[in-house]
């Protein structure tokens, strides 16, 4: 059973495509890191990610955000909420929301990463694994059973 996060985190989680069930229950499907690489999209629509290699760890820049757009639905909004004052006036057009994923070839996932809320300001922990030919990201504070996944399919 999955708990549930309460206030305004659960809303923009929620709103931001991702839904609650844990990444892994399903076994992993990749075999190589460089799988995670490409351009994936929320079942919803609501997010679109360019995931890359970065090194030696993988992260995700937003190329569209339902909550990180303006009412016009094209010009992202500036990272306001932003902890650090000096990114406050950047724009999140894309900003990387996701970082420090490392390949763990023994669980056939992505481990140890970190998951920018440009909606709230918030940085949790990230993992990820390809399930069924889908990318689940699963954004939790300190114990993967407090958070929520999102589930997305490959555009590119």
């Amino acid at each position: 059973m999955v708990k549930s996060v309460k206030g305004p985190l659960l809303a923009a989680v929620l709103t931001a495509g991702l839904i609650g069930s844990p990444v892994g229950e399903a076994v992993a499907q990749a075999s190589s890191p460089d799988q995670i690489a490409g351009v994936w999209e929320s079942e919803d629509g609501n997010i679109k990610l360019e995931m890359f290699d970065a090194g030696e760890t993988y992260a995700a820049r937003v190329l569209y955000g339902k909550l990180l757009v303006e009412a016009d639905g094209k010009t992202f909004k500036k990272d306001t909420l932003n902890p650090d004052p000096n990114l406050r006036s950047r724009s999140l057009d894309r900003a990387v929301l996701v970082s420090n994923l490392k390949w763990d070839g023994a669980d056939g996932r992505w481990e140890g990463g970190n998951f920018y809320s440009g909606a709230t300001g918030q940085t949790h922990s990230a993992q990820a694994a390809l399930v069924s030919g889908k990318l689940e990201l699963r954004a939790y504070r300190g114990t993967t059973i407090l958070g929520r996944t999102m589930v997305l399919r490959r555009m590119q």
